[in-house]
Formats: C-alpha cells, structure tokens, sequence
C-alpha cells in the first residue's frame, strides 16, 4: 500500500514511510477486515499458552508459594486463605484475549476512527521492524497516553498488519464498565488497581503475572510508563513499578533479551480537550462508565484532524544495560525468592524510563497549531479576549517559528503540497472550540453561558477565561520538548545577566532541578544538556559562544525572547505557590487543602493585574511545584492522618524564589544544586 503523504514535502520527516490506513478502510468493507485471515508470526514460535494455563503458572510459581507463605506466617491466616485471596486478585487481574472479541474490537474501532479522524498514519518501517523483533525476543511496547482513543489503537494496526497482539496494563475503572470491561479484558486488557500501596500480595501476584508472561513470549505486552493520560498534554515523570518488572526476568537471566519500543501517538485534535482542561481547574474527572461512553457519542460528530502512531526503534536492554548494571548479584540469592532492587539496578531502570519518555517526545509529531498555540499565548489576554491578534501577524510569526522548529530538529506535521496560508487557516478551523478568526483578527473562544438568574462574578469570569487558556497551553506542550533545553539557557541568560557559562551553567542546572516535575529530563545528563542548549542558541543565531563565555548576538533577540517567554508562564506559576506557602499562617497542609487555596490567591492576583498568566490555576502546576520543594527539601512530607500532610520551611521557599527573581547572584549558588538550595 502507498501513499503520496511519503512525497509531500511535510517539514522535518526525512523520507519517512507513513501510510494513511483508514485510506483503505474507505475504500474496502469494515467487516471484511474484521474477518478477515489473521496470521502473526509470535516470539520464536512460542506454543500458544491459554489465559487458564497462564493463570495456573502464574498461582503455582515457586516465588508466589513463597510469598504466600510469608503472608500467612505475618498474617497468621492459613496459607490455604491467602491462596484464595491470590486467585480472587488473579481473577481480577487477568486478560483474556481472544481473537472474536478483537474482530469485534477491529470493526468498531474502524467506524470509530473514520468517523473521529480525516486519516490515520503509521509508520510502515517501524512496524516492520517490530514485526521482526517479536518473533526474537519479548517485546515491551511503551506509547504515550494523550487520549482514551491511545487505548486499543495499536491492537488495532497490529491486527491489520497480521502482528501478535499485545497484552495490555489497564486502570481498574475500566473493568467496572458494564460489558465494555468485559470487551476490554478479551481484546487483552489486564487491569490493575491504581493505589496498592503496601498490599504485599496484590504486588507478588501482579509482578509474577508481568513477568511469567515475558518469561513465556506469551504475548507482546504494552504499558504507559507514564502511568496516566497526560491531562496536560506534556510527557509526566516516569513510574517505576510496571518497568521494574519488565526487567526483572533479564536482570535475573531469565529471558536473553526484552526488547522495547518507544511508540509515539500524535494527535491534531484531542476529543477530551475541554474535559482535560476543566480537570486541571477542579471539576472532578467524570467516573469511567458505560453510559458516559454513550452519552460521549456527540464527539463523533466532530472533526479531530489526523493522528501519527510512529513506532520507535526497537532497543536492546541487553544493550542498553551494558556497564550499567552488574547482573552476578542476582545469583547470590534464589531466583524464586523475593529480592529487593538494588540501588543500581534502580538507577538503571529509572534512567531507562526516563529515555523513553525522551524518545516518545522525539518520535512524536508536531502540528501547525501547536507553534500556533505557543505564539498565541505569549499574546497579552486582552489582545487574545478583547481587541484579537493580527491574523498576519501570527502566520508570519509560526512561519519563523516553524523554521526555528525545524533548525531544532522536531518532526513536523506540516501539510508542503498546500500554500502555507491554507494550512495556518485550516488548522484554526479545526480548532474552533479554542480560536475563532474573524475580521483578520484571532480570538479566544470562550464558553457560551446558559441563562442565569445572576451576572457572571470577576472570579467566575477568571475561570471561564482560564479554561480556554489551559486548553491552548496543552497543545502548545506539544511541543515544548522541543525547545525545553535552549529556553532554559535563555532563561539564564534573561535572570542572571551574566555572560559566564560557568555560571549560566550553574543556573541552568538550578532551573532543571526546579522543573524536574514540569519537563522530562534524562537522570545525569546536565553537562549534555546544556551543552545542547548552547548549540541549539549557536545554531540559531542567538549566542555566540566560546569556551569561557555565551554572549548575545544582534540577530537572535527574537529567538531569545520567544524561548524565554516560553517558560515564563511556568516561572509566574510557581512565583504564586512560594508566596502562599511563605504566608504566616501556612504551616502544615494538605494537598487537598493547598490546591483550591493557591487557586484563589492566583484568581486574586490576576484580578487586580499583578498576575497576568492563567496557567497558575492548574492543579497539575501546583502539584509539580510541591513535588519539585520536596525533592528539594523545602517542603517534608508525612502521613499524619489518611491525608499526606505537608510541612513547609519558609526560609528555603523564600531562598527558592528569591534565586528564580535573580536577587542571589550565580556565584552565592553552590556548583551542583543539591537538596539544599
């Protein structure tokens, strides 16, 4: 099958072999495909293995005897209870794949996705590749998690290019669907509870259940590394549990290899846009439900554009691991006994981890609209709410953006057989539930009120503005990746004043530990990173760089104050959550009590002009930044009641702020930020 998409001049893909598969969905009968012959070619030809054999080697294991035992023993019930307590987590727990519920799953999901979507593309040369690495080692597929629409799309491609269909780690809400859970859990899904906390048993059963089906070659196995559906649209730090387990059989010699792949889901449009936003200002996210499903079927009215699935390189852990990890230890003890991870092996996966979220980030495609949106918003909100933004103003802006993009090496969605004119007006076209463009201008659109008996109050006013806000941000996260690096250098440079790059790099390593929870970077690659910004500015103009000095240059101010107006949003975010945690009264706190009450402090300020940034009112920002204080020890957390409680120390907050507003000077900071600030 081809497609013109390979030759049609879209920025920053290099010869790459994208095919539109709904093009022959179009064309052909959607139950033809679902019936039609599948034919995939498993891990080394490993013998089909039943979910009840599966099941039945996974309660009968040495490891679970075991623990089982321990448990009893602790606990002081008989080991035939516990047992039982196993088996009722399996029943829980497990998938049950069958091929009937996918041909269900396959039709349905092409009327969904032609409907939803004008085309779906794949990348043809990573799913070749992929199809060759199942069939000779255990495959861990790692995608992004931007929408629910993520959730069976890659069974989906699969299944139409005759790949073995992977087995799926799912929330446990999605169980409690009626039928729809059921539906799930036969397309392969295995359902885990979201807070185990320290139920010793439910982690033995899940973790032996992880790895005896990579032991097995049972089936590929797909996870969000992420953890959850990025409500922002920007990558989120990295859980550890599911990747510890991935590894553990190749750490203890049990597999010769397990291979994973970076796969990365993009989206012009995303269906739970207004939702997400609404989320992050404290509406509670509505209960997964059957019927919410239902009634959600409004969306398929709407247009959402195109959507990439590029599957990564397949990598080599066997690779990846060489020198990092010494894998002798695991001989000292049983393979079947309990083994707590070393330090070193829990830096290697942590390191892991975090690189594939890096290579999600690089595998993904950015559209028009987000360049558009990252232009948009560095807009004041008067211009964007009352007098609208010149419309010529911002195509010539993203058209310089775009080459900056570009320069930068990001993949670009960006339609080159149609004039640039009709992709700037079609992208904001498709996105008419944010901007509308009337009259040469562009506006942001904010919700129609229904008939109240009241006026709208100031701060309701606030709320309304800022859902629009946070809808345009978490596309302009798209491509934040991007330019990340280069604008925390510009940052530097725009605080500090300084030319030195001993000190700029003292600030930039400053700036990336307080952002460690907003952006994804590699455990231990300060040095590289910041040797990437300096590059990256070089490379555009902004800097001209020697080996003591980084010095401006007359030509890069508009780079500059682009990448610095980029992260400023995120500076005036945190500004707010120092100053209420620096207020008298705040002592010790709750989350649940912080978030409204930063909230309100952010609606005051931006009532009276002296906070011009929305973005403060995202609870997702506010928890960054406690989890951000706590890495730096400025906030300690500890469980006094059901709530985790918080308790603040004011003079290191204040330290904090004051080094972000420039007032401690580079060289009063020490070398290497540690815990201390």
């Amino acid at each position: 099958m081809t497609h013109a998409y390979r030759d049609s001049g879209r920025a920053g893909l290099k010869n790459e072999d994208f095919v539109d598969i709904l093009e022959e969905r179009r064309r052909s009968s959607d139950l033809g495909h679902a019936l039609r012959s599948f034919n995939p070619h498993p891990y080394q030809g490993a013998p089909p293995c039943s979910t009840a054999e599966l099941n039945k080697a996974v309660l009968e294991s040495q490891y679970l005897r075991y623990v089982t035992k321990e448990i009893a023993m602790e606990t002081g019930s008989s080991v035939e209870e516990v047992q039982e307590e196993a088996c009722g987590i399996m029943e829980e727990m497990s998938q049950n794949l069958q091929l009937g519920f996918i041909r269900l799953m396959g039709y349905t999901l092409t009327k969904v996705l032609k409907r939803l979507f004008t085309s779906v593309f794949v990348n043809m040369e990573g799913l070749n590749t992929l199809q060759q690495a199942i069939q000779e080692s255990p495959v861990i597929l790692m995608p992004n998690h931007r929408s629910y629409v993520d959730f069976l799309v890659i069974s989906y491609i699969l299944f139409t290019y005759d790949i073995p269909l992977p087995v799926i780690a799912a929330g446990i809400p999605l169980a409690g669907m009626k039928m729809v859970g059921e539906i799930l859990r036969r397309s392969g899904a295995f359902f885990i509870r979201r807070a185990i906390g320290s139920d010793k048993l439910y982690w033995a059963v899940l973790s032996e259940y992880v790895k005896t089906i990579i032991r097995k070659g049972h089936a590929p196995m797909e996870f969000y590394v992420e953890g959850l559906r990025s409500r922002t649209l920007k990558s989120l730090m990295p859980k550890l549990g599911m990747m510890h387990m991935v590894l553990e059989p190749y750490f203890k010699g049990e597999v010769f290899d397990v291979t994973l792949v970076p796969v990365s889901i993009s989206y012009d449009r995303v269906l739970e846009e207004s939702l997400l936003a609404h989320e992050l200002l404290g509406v509670p996210k509505p209960k997964e439900s059957t019927t919410g499903l239902l009634k959600a079927s409004k969306v398929l009215q709407e247009d959402y554009g195109t959507m990439h699935v590029n599957f990564g390189h397949p990598l080599s852990v066997r690779q990846l691991c060489q020198g990092k990890i010494n894998r002798c230890q695991y001989n000292l003890i049983p393979r079947d006994l309990p083994q707590r991870p070393t330090a070193e092996a829990q830096a290697c996966v942590s390191w892991l981890a975090h690189l594939m979220v890096r290579l999600q980030e690089e595998g993904s495609l950015i559209s028009p609209w987000s360049l558009m949106a990252c232009l948009l918003l560095q807009a004041p909100i008067t211009v964007l709410t009352k007098e609208g933004l010149l419309w010529q103003q911002l195509t010539e802006k993203t058209l310089w953006l775009r080459k900056l993009a570009l320069d930068y090496g990001a993949r670009l969605n960006w339609h080159g057989q149609a004039a640039d004119s009709d992709v700037m007006s079609s992208t904001v076209a498709l996105h008419r539930s944010v901007v509308h463009h009337k009259a040469g201008r562009v506006y942001l659109v904010q919700e129609e009120e229904t008939a109240r008996k009241h006026p709208i109050s100031p701060e309701e006013g606030v709320i309304k503005i800022a859902a629009a806000v946070l809808m345009l941000a978490s596309y302009r996260n798209q491509a934040l990746h991007v330019f990340v690096r280069p604008a925390l250098l510009a940052t530097a440079i725009h605080i500090t004043k300084s030319t030195r790059r001993d000190e700029l790099f003292t600030f930039f390593c400053f700036l990336q530990e307080l952002f460690s929870y907003e952006f994804i970077f590699i455990p231990d690659k300060l040095s590289q990173d910041f040797e990437e910004a300096c590059f990256l500015l070089k490379k555009c103009g902004a800097v001209h760089l020697s080996q003591q000095e980084v010095t401006l240059s007359d030509t890069g101010l508009e780079a500059l104050s682009f990448l610095q107006a980029l992260l400023q949003p995120f500076i005036d975010s945190y500004q707010v959550m120092f100053r209420y945690l620096s207020e008298d009264e705040v002592h010790v706190f709750t989350e649940k009590q912080v978030l409204p009450a930063v909230r309100n402090l952010a609606t005051k300020l931006i009532l009276s002009g002296e906070l011009h940034t929305y973005e403060a009112l995202s609870s997702d920002t506010q928890k960054n930044v406690l989890s951000a204080l706590r890495r730096l020890e400025a906030v300690t957390k500890f469980k006094a009641s059901e709530q985790s409680e918080y308790k603040v120390n004011k003079a290191a907050v204040r330290r904090i702020g004051d080094i972000l507003l420039g007032k401690i000077l580079p060289q009063m900071l020490q070398t290497t930020p540690d815990a201390r600030l």
